[in-house]
């Protein structure tokens, strides 16, 4: 798995590649963002069946993230943990424990997804 930033090179693998949406980062000083993806070259041949499907949840568990929706990004984790040749595994755990964090606080309205990097 490889992972890119920004969308420049997203049109010339999405053809050849699977690409799912990870974070957006969000890099100082100037505030700008950009979208992470991974690129996914070794899908399991058994999995190649349900590619549409696990692609399809992948991206509604990270719509969902961004509303803040924690019950259904829950619920997906479970069914996506050990997909992908449990390539992005770290990436579910990491999620997870992200939501865990926020479920026990007290959340501001204005809570932006994107990952602060300075």
């Amino acid at each position: 798995m490889h992972i890119i930033l920004g969308d420049d090179q997203k049109s010339q693998l999405e053809d050849k590649y699977t690409l799912l949406e990870l974070d957006q980062i969000r890099f100082a000083p100037d505030d700008n963002s950009v979208q992470a993806y991974c690129v996914l070259e070794n899908i399991p041949v058994n999995e190649l069946p349900k590619l549409h499907e696990l692609s399809h949840l992948h991206s509604k568990l990270m719509e969902n993230y961004c509303k803040r929706n924690w019950n259904f990004c829950e619920q997906a984790l479970e069914h996506l943990q050990g997909r992908w040749g449990g390539q992005l595994d770290s990436f579910y755990t990491e999620i997870a424990q992200r939501i865990a964090k926020y479920k026990s606080q007290d959340m501001s309205t204005e809570w932006d997804p994107a990952l602060q990097k300075y």
